[in-house]
């Protein structure tokens, strides 16, 4: 459900700057909020900020059965729900809302679908032990973008996550406790990154890139595209009756690769700086 409608003198005022190419809160038409993400002292737990909008990502892993259907890969389930916490206008119980639905499915297409994670790697013992990966999304605060902030979230949690070293001999299998033996990183693919651009039917109205709250209020549409670093164009989801031309998605992935770049190059960083101050004891 979407917040109720800003009052007539916020919105011509919000429009007003758009058409001069200026946002509220500063920003350039194509320019987004800078990511915080703060880490948990377990290894796969984070926080990560867009501005207000903040959202957890926790990863954990359990050995289980593999499905009948792909003996040789392991499982990646995602988790997540809009809950009051984030944002009033979400309902507790009851049927989800569209835009619950859309930030689910988009999850799923962009963290598991498109492999980011190499399923293949965690297969322990073919056809009898695989590693199952939970990854549990928690909505803290919705003010603007809340997709974006959540694929980040995952991601990195993905990232910063290590599994247990496993010994396997014969059909015997030994789970090794990280203070015995070093936690092994996944297996991660590539690095997709999801990026949001809200659309207005005002005239000489501009697209804007990591929409706030009152700017997605305001759009008539929306489209998210998932990149990584390698120029992979991975997912694209509109939503919304705004007509695109050509030309203008063109542009915009133009966009979105250099921003996908620049996110790439600060998730690394971030992980290297917190791998750097983890103190990990092999006795």
């Amino acid at each position: 459900m979407r917040p109720p409608s800003p009052s007539i003198p916020e919105r011509e005022f919000a429009f007003s700057a758009l058409k001069q190419s200026l946002r509220l809160d500063g920003r350039a038409p194509l320019e987004m909020r800078t990511p915080v993400f703060q880490f948990g002292p377990e290894l796969g737990w984070v926080e990560c900020s867009l501005g207000k909008t903040r959202v957890i990502g926790h990863v954990e892993a359990a050995m289980v059965k593999p499905l009948p259907e792909r003996p040789f890969e392991g499982i990646l389930t995602i988790h997540s729900e809009l809950s009051p916490m984030a944002s009033s206008e979400y309902e507790a119980l009851g049927r989800p809302s569209e835009e619950e639905v859309i930030i689910t499915r988009m999850l799923d297409k962009v963290l598991r679908r498109s492999d980011a994670v190499d399923k293949e790697s965690l297969c322990i013992l073919a056809g009898q032990r695989v590693w199952h990966l939970r990854l549990t999304l928690h909505f803290l605060a919705d003010a603007g973008n809340l997709l974006d902030c959540a694929c980040l979230a995952g991601l990195v949690a993905l990232k910063h996550f290590r599994r247990p070293d496993v010994e396997v001999i014969g059909d015997d299998v030994t789970i090794h406790d990280p203070s015995s033996r070093a936690p092994i990183p996944l297996a991660i693919n590539h690095t997709p990154f999801c990026l949001t651009f809200a659309f207005f039917s005002e005239a000489n109205t501009p697209p804007v890139l990591d929409p706030s709250q009152l700017e997605y209020t305001l759009s008539d549409g929306t489209m998210s595209l998932s990149l990584n670093a390698q120029r992979e164009l991975c997912v694209v989801q509109k939503a919304g009756g705004v007509p695109l031309a050509v030309d203008e998605i063109l542009r915009l992935v133009g966009v979105g690769v250099q921003r996908v770049k620049q996110l790439d190059k600060l998730v690394e960083d971030v992980l290297q700086e917190d791998w750097q101050g983890r103190i990990v004891e092999v006795r």
